[in-house]
């Protein structure tokens, strides 16, 4: 079955505090969005890519892409203001009749093994969402108060958000919600059930400059291992 992977890149990184967009910078010697890009490749050799970046960076990562080597059908689209209407942009680039990922740039660190696994059960249910139990105590804000939830119950949402195109094309003709921060919400709010799958606790989102020497260990520790 043909497969695509949206990577959503269209933020500007300023928590990063980079002259560049995150996106851009680099983790030994190669930028994040390479990184990202590879391990979809690594994953699948026919995957298609429409890699979704901010109006004023498309140049940039053309010029990435090209001098990457990469052969894959890669396409780059404008992002929008917010992440509903950049994953709507990319989805206009997608076949119906397809599999695809949608994937956060920054999260580099994620596995071909988890790619694979998110594409037998979107094949197999209509959806993969990857989670993982939260560690920590979670806490909710009720107006004044405030009180624990057992932790047991909350999973932490990953990418790559994995689904039948067409299926998720439906859901994303609803008008914009403010409660539509990641695709799974939207397939939610279309009235379809969506189905988690295990993620991987490596999978972090590179937001802060902490998290490029995360990022950066746990990738010299794989490449100690191979």
């Amino acid at each position: 079955m043909k497969k695509t992977a949206i990577i959503v890149a269209g933020g500007t990184g300023q928590r990063m505090g980079a002259t560049l967009p995150k996106q851009f910078l680099a983790i030994e010697g190669k930028s994040i969005l390479l990184h990202t890009v590879s391990q979809f490749v690594a994953a699948f050799w026919d995957i298609n890519f429409v890699i979704v970046l901010p109006a004023d960076y498309i140049q940039e990562g053309q010029n990435l892409i090209v001098s990457s080597g990469f052969t894959q059908q890669v396409q780059i689209v404008a992002g929008g203001d917010t992440r509903f209407r950049s994953v709507k942009n990319g989805l206009a680039q997608v076949d119906p009749d397809a599999i695809v990922f949608v994937h956060d740039a920054v999260r580099c660190l994620l596995t071909p093994a988890l790619i694979e696994r998110c594409y037998e059960q979107a094949l197999e249910k209509g959806s993969a969402i990857p989670a993982v139990a939260s560690t920590d105590t979670i806490r909710i804000i009720e107006e004044t108060k405030h009180h624990v939830v057992d932790r047991a119950n909350v999973m932490m949402i990953q990418t790559p958000q994995t689904f039948n195109a067409a299926l998720l094309m439906k859901a994303f003709e609803q008008p914009y919600q403010p409660s539509f921060t990641d695709e799974a919400n939207v397939l939610e709010a279309s009235g379809k059930e969506v189905f988690l799958i295990d993620g991987e606790y490596e999978n972090i989102k590179i937001t802060r400059p902490l998290d490029l020497a995360i990022a950066e260990y746990i990738l010299a520790k794989r490449a100690s291992k191979d």
